[in-house]
């Protein structure tokens, strides 16, 4: 029995009481002799065991031949080892990093822009009588407080930038107007993240307002129906204009695409006005000085189309506005000509500052007659809609509640159209600013 006792503690470092510091010591140098034995063809665990049964001598000069051999096995196999490539964090779009966008554009922008970090833009800073609002500590931290609906207004921004930057460079001369349309419309609802097919989905994020296609002598508002066979041609000036809301804060938005370079002084006098315009803006300006600023601006250039030169002039019936929730007209007007309206920007509102230019009289009407060539029309008051008419006699015609008939059919032909505004032989093109607020 003392035999067996002692034979089952061979292993044991010392069998006598020592102190703690030297048992440790002595224990780990028997650990370290013990993984220092390599054995051919065995584990490390068989090592353990071998080591238990075989303490000869023999078996460590056989360890000892065996492990030059060894070590040069592994030397071998370190060499042959080749370093492995990090990947790049989000280089390939992977699920853990942001992915890029495609063309056209589909990738929705919260996938783009992690944790709802999008661009800030522009940040005009705070003059006169308002520069207090940067400097006061207090201020600033209320503004903080009452920032959480930026974030919808920067993410709607951001869905229009890239659906606009995308549209400049896909529409060509020959595209129908409703190929245009729903390509833009598509690219939004895709960035959105809502296509709007659910009850209620395209009330959380989508289409501001439907988009504006408006050719040549057609100012705004000009959107094709189903069935449209319009198409943009190289020597037209189109006005693209559609919107973005996200949570209902609207960004409206629009541009002039032309390819004939004849127009680019055209769309440089409204880009500039626009600008002039967005400068002046601030907390309790006038929207009289605001005007001015943008028509000395804009009736500074000229074009010379066909040998003709032709001053650029503001058109004065047509005017930016403010953005309410879930509206796209809140209410107030910003014009772009000089006058006398003492109406004040105040705090917490959000515009759209628009610019139009035109090389005819600066002033535009509402017609349809050159956009929808249907057979005489007549307004019936019960269904609330023009409907055509056989009988050519406009004796016949039903008076109508409108204050001029022909004038206001275009808003209820189709529940996409919406206001006509033309000036029949002249040229119009339009800026508009992305929403700007003040908070």
């Amino acid at each position: 029995m003392a035999a067996q006792t002692a034979d089952g503690v061979a292993n044991l470092t010392c069998m006598f009481p020592i102190s703690r510091s030297s048992y440790k010591r002595r224990l780990t140098a028997a650990v370290d002799d013990t993984k220092s034995k390599p054995t051919n063809g065995t584990t490390n665990g068989n090592k353990a065991n071998g080591d238990a049964e075989h303490d000869d001598s023999d078996d460590d000069n056989e360890a000892e031949e065996g492990a030059p051999e060894a070590g040069e096995g592994a030397a071998k196999k370190k060499k042959k080892r080749k370093p492995r490539k990090k990947k790049k964090a989000g280089a390939g779009g992977g699920a853990s990093g942001p992915k890029t966008q495609t063309s056209p554009p589909r990738v929705p922008v919260h996938e783009i822009f992690l944790n709802d970090s999008y661009p800030e833009g522009e940040i005009k800073e705070y003059l006169n009588e308002n520069a207090y609002r940067t400097t006061s500590e207090e201020k600033r931290h209320l503004d903080r407080m009452n920032n959480d609906f930026l974030t919808d207004y920067r993410r709607g921004a951001e869905i229009h930038r890239e659906v606009r930057q995308w549209a400049r460079n896909w529409i060509k001369p020959g595209m129908t107007l409703t190929e245009i349309a729903e390509g833009i419309e598509d690219s939004v609802r895709a960035l959105a993240g809502h296509q709007g097919l659910e009850d209620g989905d395209a009330q959380i994020a989508g289409m501001g307002f439907p988009t504006g296609l408006s050719i040549n002598h057609c100012a705004a508002h000009y959107t094709p129906n189903a069935g449209n066979k319009m198409v943009v041609n190289y020597e037209d000036v189109m006005k693209v204009d559609f919107g973005v809301h996200i949570n209902g804060r609207i960004v409206d938005s629009a541009f002039t695409l032309t390819f004939d370079p004849v127009y680019d002084n055209l769309v440089e006098a409204c880009k500039a006005a626009t600008n002039a315009g967005i400068k002046e803006a601030g907390i309790d300006v006038r929207m009289s000085d605001i005007g001015a600023a943008i028509q000395e601006v804009m009736e500074s250039y000229e074009v010379e189309i066909k040998g003709e030169t032709l001053p650029v002039k503001c058109i004065r019936n047509l005017n930016g506005h403010s953005i309410g929730h879930y509206t796209i007209h809140g209410g107030k007007t910003v014009p772009i000509v000089k006058g006398g309206d003492q109406t004040k920007m105040e705090e917490g509102e959000t515009f759209a500052i628009e610019t139009f230019g035109s090389t005819g009289k600066g002033y535009v009407r509402d017609d349809v007659r050159s956009l929808i060539p249907t057979p005489l029309l007549s307004y019936t008051n019960s269904l609330h809609r023009w409907k055509p008419h056989t009988t050519p006699n406009a004796a016949t015609r039903p008076k109508s509640p409108c204050a001029s008939p022909p004038q206001k059919l275009c808003s209820t032909v189709s529940q996409r159209t919406l206001a006509h505004c033309l000036s029949v032989g002249d040229i119009w093109t339009v800026w508009d600013t992305t929403s700007i607020c003040w908070a």
